[in-house]
C-alpha cells in the first residue's frame, strides 16, 4: 500500500469533519429509534431503596457471584496482610496517636477545639466498640436480614429494639426504615454515646432521627402510644431478671400491632421455660401473647447461627 502525499493527507480531516457534520444533521432529523420500553442505553440507573415486599437478604445467586469473582481474580486471604501504605497500625496504635496528637486536629491554643462541631472521643474513632461483642460486628447485618425477611418488613413499618447497644443491628434498620420509625430502649450510657456521637454521624443517618431512650427498667412510656410491626431483643433478655422480662412483656403487648405484629427474642427464653410445665403458656395467654415457634438462622458471613423465638399478640 502506498502512503498518501502530504497534500492528500491534509484533505482527509476536512472530509471526515464534513461527513460527521452531515451525519449529525441527519440523525437530528430522524425520528427516535427507541421507545420507552426499549431504551438505547442499558446502563444501570441510580441505586434505589428496596420496594415493599422485595427481598432484603442476599440470594444464592448473589453468593455464587461473589465466590466466582474471588476465584476468577485468584484472590487469597492469606496474601492480604497489613503492609506499609495500607494503615499497618493496630487500633491500639491508632488510639495512642490520637491521644498524643490530641485528636486529628493540629490546631493549637484557642483554636484547638474549632476543627469540628461534634467532637468524637478517640476510642470511638478507632472503633474499639466493634470488638466488644461475642461475635463479629458484621453479625448485625445477619440479624437485620433475618428479622426483616421474617416479618416482610417495609420502609413504613415501625420497629422497636430492646437493648440496641452501639447500633450493630440498629444501623441497618435505621437506614432501611422511614425517618423516625426506629425506636430503642438502651441502658448503657457509653453505648448511647457511641450511637449518637459516632455511628449515626459516620453512617450519614442522623436525618433518620431514630428515637433512642436511656432506661433499664423496661419503661416504654416515652415512646408514645403507637404500635409496632416488630419488637425484638437480641441477646438481651438472657441478661435480665425473669421478673423484669415479664414486666416488660406485659407493657409491650399493647404496643404490638394486633395479630400481625411480631416479637422476636434471640438465644433462649429461659424466662419462660424456667416456669415449668404449661405455666409459660398460661402466663403468655394471660398477657395476650402467643408463642409461634423457634427459628434457626445461619450467618452469611461467618460460621455461626442464631436461634430466635417468635411471639405475636393473640386475638382477644
Amino acid at each position: 500500500m502506498a502512503w498518501s502525499s502530504p497534500s492528500a493527507a491534509a484533505k482527509v480531516p476536512v472530509l471526515v469533519l464534513s461527513a460527521a457534520a452531515a451525519a449529525i444533521l441527519l440523525f437530528s432529523l430522524l425520528p427516535p429509534l427507541s421507545s420507552p420500553s426499549s431504551p438505547i442505553c442499558s446502563c444501570p440507573g441510580p441505586t434505589v431503596s428496596p420496594a415493599a415486599g422485595e427481598r432484603i437478604s442476599a440470594t444464592e445467586e448473589d453468593v455464587r457471584w461473589v465466590r466466582d469473582q474471588i476465584e476468577a481474580n485468584g484472590l487469597h486471604m492469606q496474601d492480604n496482610v497489613l503492609r506499609k501504605g495500607i494503615n499497618p497500625r493496630t487500633r491500639a496504635q491508632q488510639l495512642q496517636d490520637l491521644i498524643q496528637f490530641k485528636g486529628i486536629s493540629h490546631y493549637e491554643g484557642e483554636e484547638s477545639n474549632n476543627h469540628t462541631a461534634l467532637h468524637c472521643p478517640d476510642e470511638l474513632l478507632v472503633e474499639e466498640h466493634h470488638s466488644n461483642y461475642g461475635e463479629p460486628w458484621a453479625g448485625g447485618r445477619d440479624v437485620f436480614e433475618f428479622l426483616a425477611d421474617s416479618v416482610h418488613l417495609s420502609p413504613d413499618a415501625h420497629v422497636l429494639e430492646i437493648g440496641c447497644g452501639t447500633l450493630r443491628v440498629g444501623l441497618h434498620f435505621i437506614r432501611y426504615l422511614n425517618p423516625g420509625h426506629f425506636h430503642c430502649l438502651e441502658r448503657d450510657e457509653l453505648s448511647l454515646m457511641t450511637a449518637f456521637r459516632y455511628e449515626l454521624p459516620s453512617q450519614g443517618l442522623l436525618h433518620k432521627r431514630p428515637l433512642i431512650v436511656k432506661g433499664d427498667d423496661m419503661d416504654f412510656s416515652k415512646f408514645g402510644s403507637g404500635t409496632y410491626d416488630l419488637i425484638y431483643a437480641s441477646a438481651v433478655f438472657l441478661h435480665m431478671p425473669d421478673k423484669l422480662v415479664w414486666a416488660g412483656l406485659e407493657r409491650l403487648v399493647d404496643k404490638l400491632k394486633p395479630f400481625e405484629g411480631r416479637i422476636f427474642v434471640s438465644h433462649n427464653i429461659k424466662f419462660c421455660s424456667r416456669l415449668g410445665g404449661d405455666e409459660c403458656t398460661k402466663r403468655l395467654n394471660k398477657l395476650g401473647l402467643e408463642y409461634l415457634g423457634k427459628h434457626t438462622h445461619d450467618s452469611l458471613l461467618f460460621n455461626h447461627y442464631e436461634i430466635w423465638f417468635e411471639f405475636r399478640r393473640s386475638k382477644r
